[in-house]
């Protein structure tokens, strides 16, 4: 609005004020003799300099009124409600209505005067009613002018300004809490009720005053900024033009003392504030109007439903970047699916601008990704019903909400940012919504994948005026930048695949929308029916169906499934549900039929027949979904209709008669845009229309070549030689979704194949005219997808293939492995790669495996391994010590790390030879922003200081999540934990728990904590530093910054390399030794022998096994060495190990107490619970180390050349008491020695 205009409106409200106080002061009947003077008023004290006040009520330019007709019954006037003869109460009174003058009723009149007036109504003499008057920005007692004084009454009073003899005035009390009636003070006050007019003044007082506090108080919460809540009234219109009136005429009132106190500045606030805020009720109100009702499945369908009501609340969590994603959205449901509902913090709808509490900057914009049905759009309605019943988001004051099928209907257009508001959102300009300047703006943008606008952000201008006017596409690019209205904030929804459309600098959180949680299902079903035993069905039913739980995430699928399941339990009391989503679709597409015959065509629900108007109608829906799928198109304009050769008649008939299938929806201006209500329903008839063709016409329309047929021939022929040729269809559906690089043809494959079926062909009795298959097609079908899942498929098209087999009633590959499974026969080195394919299918479909995944169940391999990653990925916590791992198996978990769809928190690696080289490799994915890991174990990993490079820069990484790590028994050295702080002193460490267990760090290692510590002690808590040697003066720091300091087991020795640090000295226990065995060299040689030793009888010695065990047991990390010649048996044992007899329970390894290594000429075989798993070759004697970690269950054996050693074998179990070292001795003259380092 320009300075002219503004000027302007302020001269005309001034001039309206001005008038209004001169008909409250000059108005009557008719004119009449003028009055005598009035008594003179009490002398006021010197202004300040100052403009002149105006004219005193004297006498006026005509006559003044004459008495009234009827004085009333005393021959002495009532009192005077309010003096008129000075200047200071000329302007309290509003003019409600407008020319009081226009209504006899209204007339002024003004009593005869008597000796004595009675008391004034209002009185100024005491401070009761000081509070009126508000104060906006100052102290008005500071100018003479605004005092109100009350002047001396006179022999003669002044005309009474208000008459309340007639009922003309009732209605100026307005109610604004409300029923005055229950005062007391107002019973039985009317106008012709013959109350004593005090009583009148005094009620008058009360609701006067009652008013402009209000209206004043709500004026300075406005002029504050404080955005005051919308009273109903004014969100739901107010009919009463009454009220609204009253509150102009104050306001103008308002704004005209302002003025007169040359506030000028305030005024102009007050003015543009109020508008702003009528603006912004009457906004709330129409938003809330339009979204607060919804018609569930389909707009303008059946019967509106307030959306509160059957609102769930979705699964929406921080979604990391705005990169793409092109996979098709129903793998991305079934990734979703596997994924913890807890392995994600989720967010409220509240939250959605609130910035975490690792960014630092404000939130402006916000993209919320989610695959097709899964309730973007729902979401942003229940978002604006919100702000509209000030429930959330008040801090904004207007919320214009966009749809990008509204806007692509723009396109070649010009607004500026204005004028686009002014286009959508009536009543804005009126309001004066010119600038955006003082107000908080939020833009919601809905379905950015349907956008058909070139948003070009790379060399699109750059726009930062809101009056400018351009292209559409342009203001949305510059409105997306930040570089148009950059306080303002944006919420844009998209699917996956269409999210890099905008660039990552300019979004500031991107968050996914995930649908329904397990619980949400059952709330959801729960909404929808009282009956608890139907929904106890439905929901019993959906969990045994992988393919419906998996598709229930998406709210409008359930909405489908339970529309079906509601229609099968009322028609048929017996028979098999619906198990496969070629059934549950076949079904909804019969229902559909039903309401048509039904609604349209007067049949009864039972009329199993389709008409040949719906056969044509859906052959024309079927063409059209199958050629817009190819084009990726979810919405179609007229010109896609007609590319279809469909006219808009035909569609806008479609979409009436099949309303629940197809919907027409109009813009502002009517223009008809089309959408089938799911991409899932358009997929189903794309396969109709393709299978339809294809049995009809023999046309394959995947490879849009005729299949040619033998002519002359017979229609018996011909119909076998039509389902053999089925299969080539089949096969070519097969083969191009295996060929799509993100799977867009997986759910119309899925479907293809299950129309194939004989079940839902009668299903769809009609409407498939001829059938085309039999259980010899599908028989081919079979085989030939499970030639498929034997070559070197992905995951995801592996689990896809199944799915297909699901579709045509084969689990065959599945029930073979599962039985392996139960039965515990199952054998990974003869899997063939279907059988892989089908246990990882089979895995992936279990929530017990995906809860802890422990390879060690399978195979502890690193192919195995591999051929599971798929699973690893989708679990909470993978268990892989102890598996053989290598760097190879590094850089796959690396993938499954940067992985958005990895759900793993929890990772161990424990004792596997992963080196430095993969810790380097398994870094690049921990530094990912998709990363969730939040514990790794490393420990016995052979890593060196090279490692703790790598693991520092993963600390100091401001996306790391990580907050346990385990790197004990790793060669670090001191040199290697100067590097490792580094990162602990970074800010964005998050570490809370850290193992440097016998790393071999000295005091310069543990000087080097200590400094990182008091550097950054914010995050750390627990820091193990047990068999190192810190240095009392390290440990004493480290104690005083951390709550748990374990620095047990200390000492130089723990300073020594590798396992050697762990040393021990054992000694033999002599009442155990077996007579057979003699001992020599001081007791530290043992030998077999044939003549028997003289040693005393005792309840431990072992009576005929050539045994003998230690007399310490271990219960932490030792290590011991042991020369051996002969075949001997080199164990540990649980004390409690049988003494007597010679029965298995006696003898080492032969039993669940003990384990063995034992060395044979030639080979090593590692023996328990009577089990021998041949190892390596060995030599006829030498030296072997054993090292024994009991709390974690390690037992390692390992063969001993000079100074190095030679890794032999090493079990993973769990000790549960301590162990004894032990010897067995097989031949004569075998011997051990205990060896010193």
């Amino acid at each position: 609005m320009d300075q002219e205009d503004t000027v302007k409106e302020q001269h005309e409200i001034q001039t309206k004020a001005e008038s209004t106080m001169k008909q409250i002061t000059t108005a009557g009947p008719e004119p009449g003799p003028e009055p005598g003077p009035g008594p003179e008023p009490e002398p006021e004290p010197e202004p300040e300099p100052g403009p002149e006040p105006g004219p005193g009520p004297g006498p006026g330019p005509g006559p003044g009124p004459e008495p009234g007709p009827e004085p009333g019954p005393e021959p002495e006037p009532g009192p005077s409600c309010v003096s008129f003869r000075s200047d200071p109460s000329k302007d309290i009174i509003t003019d409600f209505k407008g020319d009081l003058s226009t209504d006899p009723r209204t007339e002024l009149r003004l009593t005869e005067p008597g000796p004595e007036p009675g008391p004034s109504c209002v009185s100024y003499r005491s401070d009761a009613s000081k509070d009126i008057f508000t104060d906006f920005k100052g102290d008005l007692s500071t100018d003479p002018r605004t005092e109100l004084r009350l002047t001396e009454p006179g022999p003669e009073p002044g005309p009474s300004c208000v008459s309340y003899r007639s009922d003309a005035s009732k209605d100026i009390f307005t109610d604004f809490k409300g029923d005055l009636s229950t005062d007391p003070r107002s019973l039985g006050v009317n106008g012709s009720s013959g109350a004593e007019p005090d009583s009148i003044f005094m009620l008058l007082e009360d609701n006067i005053i009652s008013f402009v506090k209000a209206e004043l108080k709500h004026m300075q919460n406005i002029v504050d900024g404080d955005n005051p809540e919308c009273s109903e009234s004014q969100m739901e219109g107010e009919d009463d033009k009454q009220r609204r009136s009253s509150r102009e005429a104050f306001l103008n009132i308002t704004l005209y003392f302002l003025k007169r106190m040359k506030q000028e500045k305030l005024a102009e606030r007050l003015q543009s504030s109020t508008k702003a805020h009528r603006y912004q009720c009457q906004l709330k109100s129409k938003l809330k109007k339009k979204f607060q009702c919804v018609s569930e499945g389909v707009a303008k369908a059946g019967s509106p439903t307030l959306l509160k009501e059957i609102f769930t609340e979705l699964y929406i969590t921080e979604g990391g970047t705005g990169e793409v994603n092109q996979e098709h959205e129903v793998r991305q449901i079934e990734t979703a699916s596997r994924r913890s509902d807890t392995a994600e913090t989720a967010i409220t709808l509240e939250e959605l601008f609130k910035a975490p509490p690792r960014k630092h900057r404000p939130i402006r914009t916000v993209m919320t990704k989610g695959v097709a049905g899964i309730g973007k759009t729902l979401l942003t309605h229940k978002f604006t019903v919100d702000w509209a019943e000030d429930k959330a988001q008040q801090e904004v004051h207007y919320t214009f909400p966009l749809t990008f099928r509204e806007l692509n209907m723009l396109r070649g257009r010009s607004f500026s940012l204005v004028g686009l508001v002014h286009h959508f959102f009536s009543g804005s300009k009126e309001a004066g919504i010119y600038s955006f300047q003082d107000s908080q703006l939020l833009f919601i943008l809905d379905g950015l994948d349907e956008c058909r606008l070139p948003l070009d952000f790379l060399s699109t201008q750059t726009l930062t005026d809101v009056s400018e006017s351009t292209s559409v596409e342009v203001l949305l690019i510059n409105l997306i930048r930040g570089e148009l209205l950059p306080s303002a904030r944006l919420w844009i929804t998209t699917r996956p695949a269409a999210a890099n459309q905008i660039p990552p600098e300019c979004v500031d959180m991107v968050t996914e929308v995930r649908g329904f949680t397990d619980p949400q299902k059952e709330e959801y079903f729960s909404r929808r029916s009282t009956d608890e035993e139907q929904v106890s069905k439905i929901m019993s039913h959906i969990r045994t169906c992988r393919s419906l739980h998996i598709m229930c995430h998406i709210p409008l699928f359930c909405w489908i499934t339970a529309t079906v399941l509601e229609d099968v339990f009322k028609s048929r009391e017996e028979g098999e549900l619906p198990r496969t989503l070629t059934q549950i679709y076949s079904h909804y597409m019969v229902l559909q039929n039903k309401v048509k015959n039904v609604k349209f065509d007067g049949g009864a629900a039972t009329d199993p027949h389709w008409s040949p108007q719906s056969r044509k109608m859906m052959e024309s829906l079927g063409k059209l979904a199958f050629e817009q799928l190819q084009k990726g198109n979810l919405i179609f304009y007229e010109s896609d209709l007609t590319e279809c050769g469909m006219d808009l008649k035909a569609a806008s008939v479609c979409s009436g008669v099949f309303t629940q299938v197809f919907r027409e929806e109009s813009n502002l201006y009517q223009d008809k845009i089309f959408t089938f209500i799911h991409l899932s329903l358009q997929e189903f008839l794309a396969a109709l229309h393709v299978h339809q063709t294809f049995i009809s016409s023999n046309v394959n329309l995947l490879s849009n070549q005729p299949l040619k047929r033998k002519k002359k021939k017979n229609s018996s022929k011909m119909l076998a030689s039509k389902k053999k040729t089925l299969n080539l269809l089949h096969q070519s559906a097969v083969d191009e979704a295996l060929r799509s690089p993100n799977g867009h043809l997986d759910l119309f494959l899925r479907f293809l194949l299950g129309l194939s079926l004989p079940t839902n062909q009668r299903l769809l009795q009609g409407l498939l005219t001829q059938t085309g298959s039999d259980s010899q097609t599908n028989q081919r079908t079979v085989k030939y997808i499970k030639e498929k899942l034997s070559e070197s498929l992905s995951t995801e098209r592996s689990i896809n293939l199944f799915h297909c087999l699901n579709e045509v009633n084969d689990r065959s590959l599945l029930e073979q492995i599962q039985q392996s499974m139960r039965s515990r026969r199952l054998s990974t080195e003869d899997l063939s790669p279907a059988q892989w394919s089908a246990l990882v299918f089979i895995l992936l479909s279990s929530e017990e495996h995906l809860d802890v995944f422990n390879l060690k169940r399978f195979s502890p391999s690193e192919k195995a391994f591999l051929k599971l990653l798929p699973v690893v990925k989708a679990s909470k916590k993978a268990e892989l010590s102890f598996c053989g791992l290598s760097e190879r198996s590094c850089a796959a978990l690396s993938s499954v790390l940067s992985s958005q769809s990895s759900s793993l928190k929890h990772l161990d690696l424990s004792n596997n030879d992963l080196q430095d080289s993969g810790v380097k490799l398994l870094c690049e994915g921990l530094r990912s922003p998709h990363c969730k890991l939040d514990s790794l174990r490393l420990s016995f990993c052979g890593l060196s200081e090279r490692s703790c490079a790598a693991l520092s820069s993963v600390l100091s990484s401001q996306s790391s999540s990580l907050k346990h790590l385990d790197l004990s028994n790793n060669d670090l050295q001191d040199s290697g934990v100067k590097l490792l702080c580094e990162g602990l002193k970074s800010p964005h460490c998050k570490l809370d728990s850290l193992s440097l267990s016998g790393c071999v760090i000295t005091r310069v290692g543990g000087a080097s904590l200590a400094a990182a510590l008091c550097f950054n002690s914010s995050s750390m808590r627990e820091l193990d530093l047990s068999y190192n040697h810190p240095g009392d003066s390290a440990v004493k720091l480290l104690s005083q910054q951390l709550h748990n300091l374990r620095a047990d087991h200390g000492g130089e020795q723990r300073i020594k390399a590798g396992v050697r640090k762990y040393f021990c000295h054992i000694h033999l226990d002599t009442n155990s030794i077996n007579t057979n065995l003699r001992l020599s060299d001081n007791s530290r040689t043992v030998t077999r022998v044939e003549e028997k030793q003289l040693y005393p009888d005792h309840k431990d010695r072992f009576d005929y096994c050539w045994q003998v065990l230690c007399s310490t047991g271990l219960t932490g990390r030792y290590y011991w060495e042991v020369e051996r010649n002969g075949n001997v048996y080199i164990a540990v044992s649980y004390g409690r190990i049988r003494r007597k007899g010679n029965s298995s329970d006696c003898v080492f390894g032969r039993n669940d107490q003990s384990w063995s290594l034992n060395c044979f000429s030639g080979f090593y075989s590692f023996s328990h619970k009577n089990k021998d798993t041949r190892i390596s070759s060995c030599r006829s004697s030498g030296r072997v180390g054993v090292y024994v970690d009991c709390p974690a269950g390690r037992l390692s054996f390992y063969e001993v050349s000079s100074d190095s050693l030679r890794h032999i074998h090493t079990t993973c179990t769990s000790f549960t008491e301590p162990l004894y070292p032990g010897f067995m001795f097989w031949s004569i003259d075998s011997s051990v020695s205990l060896s010193p380092l």
